[in-house]
């Protein structure tokens, strides 16, 4: 499939605009973005297209290249190398430049089973999107609103906040970090079984959670003859009288489980 491109420059640094046609416009799709280095906007908006917005840093002139078989590559003076690929409603993008990317995406409001990732130097936010999503970051925060479906997010440095319009009542949902609060808001009528630790920190909710009994579970392991243990210490309840698994976990922050207002 060929795909058609839009550009335009402002001043030395320039974006770049790819517009990415669904084989099948209008059905589900699945959309993959990996960065190195960068961060990662996804918006839904009513189009049947996906429109991709990249700027490098750096003042190096920048412009889309045919690759063949579906795909396109971005190229940039300054280290910037973007790829976008679509074949059967099934978008792929990817970057492995050695310079910083900022990506905009705009892609149709019909359900998407969507995967993003970053490592360094970026932020991941996502609006308005319906669908199964699986966000993971290193070194940069999750921000996700307004969204319908499922989510697993998982970060290293930096919060998760996620705010919900609708879930999948049959879904199971993880949201984690290392450094940085878990701030997950819900429709009212949420049922889950949740698994709860923050390690130093407090874990807060507007919800009735109905608290298991659970003894912390031990680890033991050998090495050189001397034993190690590790306590697990979860706070395990339900939620209207429990449902699929959500879990949350953090070690320097505190944990929000919030309902719809």
């Amino acid at each position: 499939m060929l795909l058609s491109t839009s550009l335009w420059a402002q001043n030395a640094a320039e974006k770049q605009q790819l517009e990415v046609p669904l084989s099948s416009p209008g059905k589900p799709f699945k959309l993959h973005v990996g960065l190195l280095n960068g961060s990662i906007s996804v918006i839904g908006y009513e189009g049947k297209d996906i429109l991709i917005e990249a700027q490098a840093e750096g003042d190096g002139k920048v412009k889309w290249k045919d690759h063949g078989d579906g795909m396109k590559r971005l190229i940039a003076n300054s280290g910037m190398d973007i790829q976008a690929r679509e074949s059967n409603n099934d978008v792929n993008v990817s970057g492995n430049g050695n310079k910083s990317v900022k990506l905009v995406i705009k892609i149709p409001q019909n359900e998407v089973t969507m995967k993003l990732s970053t490592v360094n130097n970026g932020n991941i936010t996502a609006s308005n999107v319906s669908g199964d999503l699986e966000i993971t970051n290193v070194n940069g925060s999750i921000k996700l609103t307004n969204i319908s479906g499922s989510v697993v997010a998982n970060t290293v440095n930096g919060p998760v906040v996620v705010t919900f319009k609708s879930i999948d009542p049959k879904a199971a949902m993880a949201f984690t970090t290392l450094n940085g609060n878990v701030d997950v808001t819900f429709p009212a009528g949420l049922k889950a079984n949740v698994k709860l630790k923050s390690d130093r920190g407090d874990i807060f909710t507007d919800f009735d959670v109905a608290t298991d009994q659970h003894k912390p579970t031990v680890s033991k392991t050998t090495q050189s003859g001397m034993y190690s243990l590790k306590i697990e210490d979860w706070v395990y309840g339900k939620i209207d009288g429990g449902g699929p698994e959500l879990m949350m976990k953090n070690m320097n922050g505190n944990i929000y489980i919030r309902k719809v207002k």
